[in-house]
């Protein structure tokens, strides 16, 4: 049997974002019953789904909860260490035979060298998902980020084997990181490719549209975190010069949100009737049928892997326009229509130009483009290669 400790989501069922959705859908969709999947799990992700056991099973992954202090920005790291050295222990109890340590991003670079060292005396392998440029996100002081590009080139220096989820991610590290010889491969991030099985008709749809004042294909949307790598600013100043008559709809919650503020001085869109902040859609089936009958999805996300609200968009909404960096370009390839920071304004107005046949074609090869490399059957499958050849 070929163990497999994760480290570095919050833990599953999943109740946040991209690492959380990965650990569930990879237990989820588990075909190679040889592997025995250990999840860390922080106990108020656990509590929120009314589990308060110190370990529990769930979709055949035994997890086990660690408390973690609530002490800021470090209480990520103090997580990461925490659940490293509770998984080593349960290894070395389950007297394991080669078990592999898949620790999700970058956050305990400074001290994985004495956790790679017991790793190894137990005969283990230490993999680390670098996850995005972390050390770029605007969010962080200069003090932080100076700590997130350490702690990434320690794990790269450490690991015994990186796994990225973006091409352009693995370049960077085999480009930046070339004194450590790193090895590297790819699997991307994968997506559910299923329609909603709501319809038009159907009370919670009509009452949102009602609601916001919205129609159906009458819309640009955008989903994702309100943070300024992802140029909210750079959409909302172009789709203002825009003469569309269509909204824009911001999916995203800006609730006591320093950035929101800043922006409303400083670029006035709450004089433009079309630019509709909506908050946040808890609702899966809700928020596929949002994106579904959109008219288009404007994509903005400049610091990262390959971004999971993308490819939610690439699978469900017909016409797709990403900013143009190597993220997007490697996940839309042809399937999508590319934009710069000065030229938005005019792709919108082109867009509005399109033939019914041209966005039909669009839409077609950028659904193809998901089924075939990014489901996550196909995801959870290339795992399963990687950690039984590794173990």
């Amino acid at each position: 049997m070929q163990t497999i400790y994760i480290i570095g989501s919050k833990g599953i069922p999943a109740k946040y974002g991209g690492f959380e959705t990965f650990v569930e859908k990879l237990v989820e969709n588990q075909k190679n019953k040889n592997i025995k999947y250990f999840v860390s799990c922080m106990r108020e992700n656990s509590e929120k789904s009314g589990i308060r056991d110190d370990f529990f099973e769930y979709s055949g992954a035994r997890c086990f909860n660690i408390d973690v202090p609530s002490i800021g920005p470090a209480r990520a790291i103090a997580y990461d260490i925490a659940a490293l050295k509770k998984a080593i222990a349960i290894s070395q109890e389950n007297g394991d035979s080669n078990p592999i340590f898949y620790i999700l991003a970058c956050r305990i670079g400074p001290f994985i060298a004495q956790f790679r060292k017991k790793i190894h005396e137990i005969g283990g392998q230490l993999l680390v998902n670098p996850d995005g440029h972390e050390w770029l996100r605007e969010k962080w002081s200069k003090p932080v980020r100076r700590y997130w590009k350490l702690s990434e080139s320690l794990m790269v220096k450490n690991a015994d084997l990186l796994v990225c989820d973006s091409k352009n991610i693995e370049k960077y590290i085999q480009a930046n990181y070339q004194k450590y010889s790193p090895r590297t491969t790819y699997i991307a991030y994968g997506t559910e490719i299923e329609r909603t099985n709501l319809t038009s008709d159907d009370s919670i749809v009509r009452d949102w549209f009602k609601k916001h004042s919205i129609s159906e294909n009458n819309y640009f949307l955008v989903v994702g975190r309100f943070v300024p790598e992802n140029n909210y600013e750079s959409m909302i100043r172009e789709f203002m010069k825009s003469s569309t008559k269509k909204d824009f709809v911001l999916i995203t919650n800006v609730e006591q949100n320093a950035f929101y503020e800043k922006l409303k001085r400083e670029t006035g869109f709450e004089s433009d009737k079309r630019i509709k902040f909506v908050g946040t859609v808890y609702n899966q089936e809700l928020l596929k049928y949002i994106r579904e009958n959109a008219f288009a999805y404007l994509h903005g996300h400049e610091v990262g892997g390959t971004n999971p609200s993308l490819l939610e968009a690439l699978a469900s909404t017909k016409l797709n326009i990403l900013l143009d960096v190597g993220f997007n370009r490697e996940v839309g390839e042809d399937s999508s229509i590319y934009w710069n920071k000065n030229n938005l304004h005019e792709i919108i107005n082109q867009c509005e130009e399109m033939s019914e046949e041209e966005i039909k074609e669009l839409d077609y090869l950028s659904s193809k483009q998901v089924r075939e490399r990014y489901t996550w059957g196909f995801i959870t499958s290339q795992y399963e290669e990687l950690f039984l050849l590794k173990g």
